[in-house]
């Protein structure tokens, strides 16, 4: 490590790199593979799901957008509900998103390993998790560049698969595919039980399948404060949100239920991969395992990347390790990239050491996270705006409909959150979060009470 540090972190995030970033939060490899299960759980009224998810996501960025245009920080709403709520709220919640992400990065290496496992089965899967893990550490600890540019990539496979997914089923939605003339039309929307084949209750419960798969959209928060202008980088991320949304998700979703029956066994495959071997599109499990893969590398990146952010962001405040403040000379804060880094390693060790046992438990105490912060996102709002209109000020970037539109995205979070308290399915990873945000909880007030007589001291 160099002897000469930064003071601040870097500024190197190019615009080309920013905006693809906005773009790969909106898209993980649960798209790809994951849409199969909330399809087999709905029928094609997996669009309204998908609709009523993407708006309240929308608004949702639109909220952390005001705040983010106004005070662009790697903390992001951590470092806003520490402002609007209390030192407490920051501490929760950006613990609560660093455990969420550690853990997120074993899962996708683990994903990606197996993927690749399968094509040289001669190397064990273990060892191509932890190649790919330490390739991304690497990237991660060089400097910002660095990882601006791997997910440049990465995103740009992801938008051009997705893009050229979406044409290839509207030519078979309109009989005009030359690979499978039997297959056109959008009879499968309604041929297999109606549109609404299991009822306006399962519509709901789309939602909570499919919120997930939206989880990383405010990713482009954190890392615009690493490029320059950021307020106008992340106004521009957020009023695109709306289109990436539609075009991403809707647009791909309803060419999957319009050209495959939504409750045929082999959809389990992957939605993707299911559709183009349906239309006898050549390799088209390589092509989809090959889209999957930079998929799982990218949440994986972006993982680590986040994870280290908020490490660094907490540790500025004093509610991490002030070791972590460390910064690279190029602004790399290294230390928290390690440390998320050696938590990923302990997950990934945790899932091959006791498959199903320990790690399983692990990752559903993430099961209600992206709720919690968005219900966190929305509260700080709420009343970071609030306190601005009573000093006779106005954001640059506002949140429509102030203060009505709030309360109901609040009002909405709030009775998801109470169904998965309720529903069987659900239930046990939604009370596994909220045992870990009690514990989160406890040493927020035993640390940030501390800082606090601390500070009485000195000023006596």
């Amino acid at each position: 490590m160099s002897k000469t540090h930064a003071k601040h972190l870097g500024a190197g995030l190019s615009n080309r790199q920013v905006s693809m970033i906005s773009i790969a939060g909106i898209i993980g490899a649960g798209l790809f593979v994951g849409s199969a299960n909330a399809i087999a759980t709905t029928g094609p009224a997996i669009l309204i799901s998908y609709a009523m998810t993407g708006v309240l996501v929308l608004l949702v960025m639109r909220m952390l957008g005001e705040m983010a245009v106004s005070n662009p920080d790697s903390g992001s709403f951590s470092t806003y509900a520490s402002r609007a709520i209390g030192p407490w709220a920051g501490f929760t919640i950006g613990w609560l998103y660093w455990w969420f992400w550690v853990l997120v990065i074993p899962v996708e290496a683990i994903a990606g390993a197996n993927i690749l496992h399968a094509w040289f089965q001669h190397i064990p899967s273990w060892e191509f998790a932890v190649g790919i893990m330490v390739i991304l550490t690497i990237s991660n600890l060089w400097d910002v560049k660095s990882y601006g540019e791997f997910e440049f990539w990465f995103a740009l496979i992801k938008v051009v698969a997705i893009i050229a997914f979406i044409i290839i089923g509207g030519m078979a939605i309109f009989g005009v595919w030359p690979l499978a003339k039997d297959v056109s039309g959008v009879s499968n929307l309604y041929a297999h039980g109606g549109f609404m084949p299991k009822g306006f209750g399962t519509v709901l419960a789309g939602v909570l399948v499919t919120i997930f798969s939206f989880f990383g959209a405010e990713i482009v928060t954190i890392a615009a404060a690493e490029s320059k202008n950021p307020g106008d980088k992340i106004r521009q991320a957020t009023k695109l949100v709306v289109y990436r949304i539609a075009l991403f998700y809707l647009l791909s979703i309803f060419v999957i239920v319009s050209l495959v029956a939504w409750n045929d066994p082999a959809l389990k495959t992957g939605s993707f991969q299911f559709v183009l071997s349906s239309l006898h599109l050549p390799h088209a499990k390589l092509l989809v395992d090959i889209v999957v893969l930079t998929a799982v590398c990218s949440c994986m990146n972006s993982g680590l990347y986040t994870a280290s952010r908020m490490f660094y962001s907490l540790a500025c405040r004093g509610d991490a390790p002030a070791v972590a403040t460390t910064l690279s000379s190029t602004g790399v804060p290294r230390v928290a990239v390690i440390a998320s880094t050696l938590a990923g390693f302990a997950g990934c060790f945790a899932s091959y050491v006791f498959p199903g046992e320990v790690f399983s438990f692990l990752l559903s105490t993430t099961g209600a996270i992206a709720l919690i912060v968005y219900l966190v996102i929305a509260v700080s709002q709420l009343r970071m705006r609030s306190a601005l209109e009573k000093e006779g000020k106005s954001p640059a970037f506002k949140m429509w409909l102030f203060p009505g539109l709030t309360w109901l995205t609040i009002a909405v979070i709030a009775v998801v959150l109470g169904y998965m308290c309720i529903s069987p399915d659900y239930r046990p990873e939604t009370f596994a979060t909220v045992g870990v945000t009690a514990i989160m909880l406890i040493f927020s007030f035993i640390v940030t009470g501390k800082r606090s007589t601390d500070r009485n001291l000195v000023t006596e």
